[in-house]
């Protein structure tokens, strides 16, 4: 409701206007030209009660306050609470904007900008308050308004009022309908049809049978008709368990359903808007789930309290990667918070006993995660069936033993159970080909400070609730519960592998970032310099050559254009020296900037450092970042050179390096690559099964061209010597090392015992990522090492980097 000032005497409809503004909690107030003040004035004269200030709405409050105040200019806006105004309609000066307190009346019904964005940019006058709002000079306690150029308006009846107004019911409830108008009539529909005169009038209350929408006007002769008003309610569903609700299913079959008086007890409450209850009454049936998570706002429960829950059913994806929508699974839930409640009707009582999962107790499958796209409910056979049928409930694992190092606050662990991946010799789990080991159980206990590392256990038993987020089932337990941790005997392996007169040692190593630059989170600090330095000293013995990967260049993740790695290769030499190693020498091809991918500004890219004291780089002019290398007459066009940098398969990837090396007056054609990564791949335990890994269509194109340069090499000269170094970011059996491969190469990892074969641990799986392949002509005259020094350690532990280095020791084959 609001006036427009203008310069009239009383009158007989100013009468009627005072009296029919006794009857409206909305009070009309006729304001003249004098009355009205800018928004200039109002900021500059702060103060003082019924004041009439004329403005462009121009946006809402934003947030902060005093001189930090900011402003929404622009729709949609998400406040209903507040306006802004201005004496121009284009205004973003905050200084020269007053803030408009909107309260919870008539004026914020019809003024909020959230409900009416058209409502932008036009100009009002609006009576209320002078004073401080959001700590700077504002409008308050607003009690009518009007758009300049408007005529008072037609007194009205009161709108039509609810009990209950909305929300959630059971069948049978009443609705009772009222105005604050005296002696008005109520008019309702239920067919969504706009209340008239002739519609159904309102004697008693109206039951709810289904689900409906009341609309309804108050009517009183002298009065113009109230505004409609609308009043929705959903029928919820009664009689339900947690079961029926979860169902023998991935997703409830009661999806976007209301459910009443659902009964179950809190077993752990995530936080305040969060809990978990579980059905003390379960049935036999192990494919349904007997708990659920519930969302109410400050519910203020605790565990222990016997709840009955009302609310809408959501299938609702909780904490997870920036793509999670499209790749995750969901978690059922009860939103008992629009519309629902939720009810304490006991506390204190004991807590459903946890099932017991593995040995003993529910056998958890152990090969197949998903072979059948959701086609059939299948807990016993599918992993992620299994998981789904335990979500929300209370499990306990027994003595389970440590399968990764800590990571974000989580444990990967495996419990014993019939058919379990047989552990490595860190007391990590491998995959194969088949077999991306199910039984792997991701436990949070929120702690990152938690130091494990692959191989420790507990003793004792594990209890949580199964919840999911970050693409993986997990088991939120609380870290204070956690029965007796024992360390484990694994340790950082040091190589038996050796240069020897006429053997050369040949080294992969990742080293993670590694730059000049000490500062912030995603440089490299001294004590990981150490490490890597100390690593390739005492662990690898010194290889006679190393192929780095992810060399950044001198200043790291500082993004500016540079790219030469002058001083990160200095760093990492000296700090080598430093532990008693030798003085290598340091050879790559600076990418050009921001196209090989990684970090912004680092530059990531492949290279060499070789011990000039045993081996030497055959002379030649050194490429550049576009530059394509050959091979032709027993030599490298260019050297070190690139293979093919312009190929559009290395877009925003690394592109491989070869270099020539000699030793012992052979020759040897060692290539560093860095593959793209898996970035993009979707999860194991996703929504999409089997899951789409989207990254391998350019790790296919990238190891056709590495192959094919080995192809021209063998043409050239079928003896040549030849390995391929790096992080191929791919397993030994995929297509990717096939192709690399081809019937060129062997890879030397195939030759590595199963136990011994990982370099890389990643959601609990041990895996191998870091290749060292020879031509075939060196096959029989190579020997292989994957040296675990950091892939299932912490920090804590001595790792230096999240990959497993490489050696082989090769004895050379006379070249051509």
């Amino acid at each position: 409701m609001g006036t427009k000032g203008y310069k009239k005497g009383f009158s007989l409809a100013m009468v009627l206007i005072f009296i029919v503004s006794l009857l409206s909690p909305i009070a009309v107030r006729t304001a003249t030209a004098a009355d009205v003040i800018s928004v200039k004035d109002a900021i500059a004269n702060n103060s003082g009660t019924n004041k009439t200030v004329e403005g462009y709405i121009v946006g809402t409050v934003k947030g902060g306050s005093g001189a930090s105040i900011s402003y929404q200019f622009s729709a949609p806006f998400s406040v209903n609470t507040n306006l802004a105004i201005a004496d121009s309609p284009t205004e973003t000066e905050k200084t020269k904007i007053l803030p408009v307190q909107l309260p919870a009346n008539a004026v914020r019904d019809d003024l909020n900008l959230k409900d009416h964005p058209e409502n932008l940019g036009k100009k009002i006058q609006i009576t209320g308050d002078l004073a401080a709002y959001f700590s700077v000079p504002g409008h308050k306690n607003a009690k009518s308004y009007t758009f300049a150029g408007d005529t008072p308006q037609e007194p009205q009846t009161e709108p039509v009022t609810a009990t209950p107004d909305k929300g959630i019911v059971t069948d049978g409830t009443e609705v009772t309908l009222a105005t604050a108008t005296k002696d008005a009539d109520i008019y309702y529909t239920v067919d969504g049809s706009e209340p008239a005169l002739n519609s159904t009038k309102y004697t008693k209350p109206i039951v709810i049978k289904e689900d409906t929408t009341i609309k309804a006007i108050a009517v009183k002769d002298g009065l113009k008709n109230s505004e409609t008003a609308a009043f929705t309610y959903t029928v919820a569903l009664t009689g339900l368990r947690i079961h029926d609700i979860q169902g023998a299913s991935q997703q409830s079959p009661f999806a976007n359903k209301s459910v009443a008086d659902v009964e179950g007890i809190v077993t752990h409450v995530v936080d305040s808007n969060d809990f978990y209850m579980q059905d003390l009454k379960p049935d036999q049936n192990d494919k349904t789930s007997e708990g659920i998570l519930v969302y109410k706002k400050g519910h203020g429960l605790s565990a222990g309290d016997v709840v009955k829950t009302t609310g809408q059913v959501k299938e609702w994806v909780l904490d997870g990667y920036a793509e999670k929508l499209k790749t995750d699974l969901p978690v059922t839930e009860i939103n008992a918070d629009t519309g629902g409640s939720v009810t304490v009707t006991e506390t204190g009582h004991d807590l459903p006993a946890p099932v017991l999962i593995g040995f003993g107790g529910r056998h958890i499958p152990t090969l197949v995660i998903d072979n059948d796209n959701f086609g059939k409910f299948d807990p016993e056979e599918d992993g992620i069936d299994f998981y789904e049928s335990l979500e929300g409930m209370r499990i306990q694992l027994k003595d389970p033993r440590v399968i990764a190092p800590q990571s974000y606050g989580e444990l990967a662990v495996v419990v014993k159970n019939q058919g379990n991946t047989a552990l490595n010799s860190s007391g990590a789990i491998n995959i194969t080909k088949n077999d991306f080991n199910p039984e792997r159980i991701f436990v949070d206990i929120n702690d990152s400070s938690f130091v494990a590392k692959s191989g420790d256990y507990f003793k004792g038993n594990i209890t949580g609730v199964v919840s999911y987020s970050f693409s993986n089932y997990k088991v939120l337990a609380n870290k204070n519960d956690l029965p007796a941790f024992f360390e484990g005997t694994t340790e950082r392996e040091v190589t038996k592998l050796k240069g020897k007169n006429k053997k050369l040692t040949i080294a992969s190593f990742n080293v993670e970032n590694f730059s000049a630059n000490k500062e912030g989170s995603d440089g490299t600090s001294d004590e990981k310099a150490e490490r890597i330095a100390d690593s390739i000293v005492h662990n690898l013995n010194s290889p006679d050559i190393i192929g780095l990967t992810e060399i950044q260049d001198s200043n790291g993740p500082v993004n500016n254009g540079e790219t030469d790695s002058k001083e990160s290769a200095e760093r990492l030499i000296k700090a080598i020296q430093e532990n008693g190693g030798p003085a290598y020498k340091f050879t790559d091809v600076a990418p050009v900037n921001g196209k090989d991918g990684g970090i912004p500004g680092g530059n990531i890219r492949v290279a060499f450092i070789y011990n000039p004291e045993r081996v030497s780089l055959v002379p030649g002019e050194k490429g550049t970042a576009t530059q394509a290398v050959e091979y032709k007459d027993g030599k490298l066009s260019l050297n070190p050179g690139r293979i093919d940098p312009t190929n559009p398969a290395f877009n925003n990837s690394r592109k491989p390096l070869a270099a020539q090396f000699e030793f012992n007056g052979e020759k040897i054609v060692v290539i560093a690559n860095h593959f793209n990564s898996k970035g993009g791949d979707e999860p194991l335990f996703g929504k999409n099964q089997p899951p789409v890994l989207g990254s391998e269509i350019q790790r296919h194109k990238i190891a056709d061209i590495v192959n094919n340069f080995v192809k021209s090499i063998k043409a050239d000269d079928p003896n040549a010597n030849v390995v391929l170094t790096g992080d191929f970011n791919d397993f030994e059996f995929s297509t990717t090392l096939e192709k690399v491969k081809g019937k060129e190469l062997t890879n030397m990892i195939e030759e590595v015992p199963s136990i011994e074969r990982y370099s890389y641990s990643y959601q609990g799986n041990a895996q191998v990522l870091d290749h060292i392949l020879v031509s075939n002509n060196l096959k029989n005259n190579t020997k292989v090492d994957i040296v675990h020094i950091n892939s299932q350690f912490m920090e804590q532990h001595g790792r230096a980097s999240d990959h497993d280095p490489v050696v082989v020791q090769v004895k050379l084959k006379k070249a051509n």
